[in-house]
């Protein structure tokens, strides 16, 4: 979406849409178990059934879709085509996608990776992208400018939903800061610097106690691990605090696991939002 002073940020979109539909990410993981769940083979059909029936079961009532890219490059060049259709899928159902590619790399190479998902004229292009910021934050620095140049966003690995996390996101800086908190603090002043908000954490709904904390982050907050990974809408709120009112919950298998029945999708999609 553009104005005439160039291309509405990804929060303002992701704002407007939330507040219609309800703050809730569908994570599109289509994994050989799932497939099998919903009576699909494990190949590129499988793959195409699932991931775009998903969008269409419940793309008018979702505002964001996360398509895990890893499931789709398994199949090849065929099933990174089917990830181009299901990204159109999702903007014609007038949703947001978040490519859950966990890109992070320096130079070049992020550009690169920029360039495949941030671009206007890119097929894989979605509205915002995960970044892993552990080669440093500066190095994602082509990302971050692509999706502020453009009207996307990015969201960066703080505090990740996985147990092996811990050791090196809550291990010390030479401030004596968590890791967590200073991709915290840098994804922050990114923000404060463009008054885009444009950068966002992804930050998991498993813990009791995050360990660092996301109060001044003005930017969106994508909290996976709600549902079969433990995590609950209650604690999300307990965790969280002010911060709550920018979390974004992701939701995958709790989701999924009701397909492939239209009816029973919608159903749980709509249990999430009122809970």
């Amino acid at each position: 979406m553009t104005t005439t002073d160039g291309p509405t940020p990804f929060r303002k979109r992701l704002d407007r849409l939330t507040a219609h539909r309800g703050a809730l990410c569908v994570g599109i993981d289509p994994h050989p178990p799932l497939l099998a769940r919903w009576g699909l083979r494990d190949d590129v059909d499988g793959l195409e059934h699932f991931a775009r029936g998903l969008v269409e079961a419940i793309g008018d009532r979702v505002a964001v879709f996360k398509p895990q890219v890893a499931f789709f490059e398994s199949y090849g060049a065929a099933g990174m085509a089917v990830l181009e259709r299901v990204l159109d899928d999702i903007r014609a159902v007038g949703a947001l996608s978040i490519a859950d590619a966990k890109r992070g790399d320096i130079g070049s190479t992020m550009a690169g990776y920029a360039r495949a998902w941030l671009s206007d004229g890119s097929p894989l292009r979605a509205d915002a992208m995960t970044l892993s910021p552990f080669l440093g934050f500066e190095s994602l620095r082509p990302a971050l400018d692509a999706a502020a140049a453009t009207g996307r966003g990015v969201y960066v690995l703080a505090r990740t939903s996985n147990p092996e996390g811990h050791g090196v996101q809550l291990s010390a800086d030479a401030d004596g800061r968590p890791v967590s908190q200073r991709i915290i603090d840098e994804a922050q002043a990114e923000n404060l610097r463009t008054g885009l908000d444009h950068v966002g954490l992804v930050l998991g709904a498993t813990h009791r106690d995050l360990g660092c904390d996301p109060g001044a982050v003005t930017g969106s907050l994508l909290v996976p691990g709600i549902g079969a990974q433990g995590g609950t809408m209650d604690g999300v709120r307990a965790s969280f605090g002010p911060a709550v009112a920018r979390v974004l919950p992701s939701v995958s298998r709790d989701v999924l696991n009701a397909g492939p029945d239209a009816a029973a999708l919608a159903e749980r999609v709509t249990r999430l939002l009122t809970s």
